[in-house]
C-alpha cells in the first residue's frame, strides 16, 4: 500500500498540473459515473493529503477523496505543455516511475475498462485505477472523515495527541505506528525502519516507551517521509551504513535496514538476526539483535 509520502507527492502533483482549472471528469468503467457528474466542468481548487488520503476541494464545496489502498495508481499523460510523473502510487510498486515523455501525447488513449476517473483539463489527463476508495464529499462529511485521522508528520501537525494516546495503550508500539487514527501515513516500511532506527522491539506495549521515545519517532518519521516526498522513494538507511551510495542511488538494494532483509545481514550489527513475523495480520520485520 503506498505510504504517506507518495500520497503528498500525488497531491501536490495533482495540484500543480490540475490546480486552477476546470477539469472533465468521466467514469469509463461506470462505478464512479455520478461521483464523476459531480466534478465535471467545475474547478480543482486545491489538491491536499493527510496520511493516506488525497484530497481535491473542487467549486462549489464539494471534496474528491481517494484512498488508493493496496492496489490503486494515478496514471498522468498530456501535450508537451504538460509535466507530470506518468505514475504514482502504482500496485505493489515501492517506487514511482517518472518517465516525464512517456505519456506525451495531444489526446489521451482510449481508456482501458478498468479507470475509476479519468480527470482531463485543456493540456493533460490523470486516469485513476484500482482505489479502494474514490468517493466525493460535502463539507460536513469530509469533516467526518479527517476527524478520524491521526496527526500527519507531512502536515507540520503537533504530535502532542499522538504521544498521548500512545501513551496510554497496551497495544504493541509497532500496531500503534500503523494505525492511521493514531497517527498519519506511516505504513509497513516507515513502521518497521523507525523501529529499527530507535533500536525499540515492536512488541514493546506502547505506553511502555515513553512520551520522549514516542516524541522521538514521531520526529524521526517526519523527518524519513520528507526524504521520501523528495525522492520518491523510501530511504531510511544513514550515509555511514551505505558508504558511497547517494541517498537518490540507494533504492532498493541500499535503501533499508530491515524491510523485506530476513535472511540478509544486519547493516549495524552485522548478524543474520533480521526476521519476519506476523503483527495484526501484517508481516513485521525487526532484527532481533539490535532490537531487544
Amino acid at each position: 500500500m503506498p505510504e504517506g509520502h507518495s500520497i503528498h507527492r500525488l497531491a501536490r502533483q495533482v495540484q500543480d498540473v490540475f490546480g486552477g482549472q476546470a477539469l472533465a471528469a468521466s467514469s469509463p468503467q461506470g462505478r464512479f459515473a455520478d461521483g464523476a457528474a459531480l466534478l465535471d466542468g467545475r474547478v480543482l481548487e486545491r489538491a491536499w493529503a493527510h496520511g493516506k488520503h488525497f484530497f481535491a476541494d473542487i467549486e462549489g464545496g464539494l471534496t474528491l477523496n481517494v484512498h488508493l489502498g493496496m492496489y490503486g495508481a494515478m496514471t498522468f499523460g498530456g501535450d508537451e505543455a504538460f509535466a507530470a510523473a506518468s505514475s504514482i502510487g502504482a500496485p505493489r510498486r515501492i517506487g514511482e516511475t517518472e518517465d516525464h515523455g512517456a505519456l506525451a501525447a495531444a489526446e489521451p488513449p482510449p481508456a482501458r475498462p478498468t479507470v475509476r476517473l479519468r480527470l482531463r483539463s485543456a493540456h493533460g489527463w490523470a486516469d485513476l485505477i484500482g482505489a479502494g476508495t474514490c468517493r466525493v464529499l460535502t463539507p460536513q462529511e469530509l469533516a467526518e472523515v479527517t476527524s478520524k485521522l491521526g496527526p500527519d508528520p507531512l502536515n507540520d501537525d503537533d504530535p502532542a495527541a499522538f504521544v498521548a494516546r500512545a501513551a496510554r495503550t497496551g497495544r504493541p508500539v509497532g500496531v500503534v505506528l500503523m494505525d492511521q487514527s493514531m497517527v498519519g501515513g506511516i505504513g509497513n516500511i516507515y513502521r518497521a525502519e523507525v523501529l529499527f532506527r530507535a533500536g525499540l522491539d515492536p512488541w514493546t506495549p506502547a505506553r511502555d516507551v515513553g512520551a520522549d521515545v514516542l516524541a522521538a519517532l514521531y520526529a524521526d518519521a517526519q523527518a524519513l517521509m520528507r526524504d521520501g516526498v523528495r525522492l520518491g522513494r523510501i530511504v531510511t538507511t544513514a550515509p555511514e551504513h551505505r558508504p558511497g551510495v547517494a541517498a537518490e542511488d540507494a533504492w532498493p538494494e541500499h535503501a533499508n535496514y530491515v524491510y523485506r532483509r530476513q535472511g540478509m545481514p544486519c547493516r549495524v550489527c552485522g548478524q543474520d538476526a533480521i526476521v519476519r513475523e506476523e503483527m495484526a495480520a501484517r508481516n513485521l520485520f525487526r532484527c532481533t539483535d539490535c532490537q531487544r
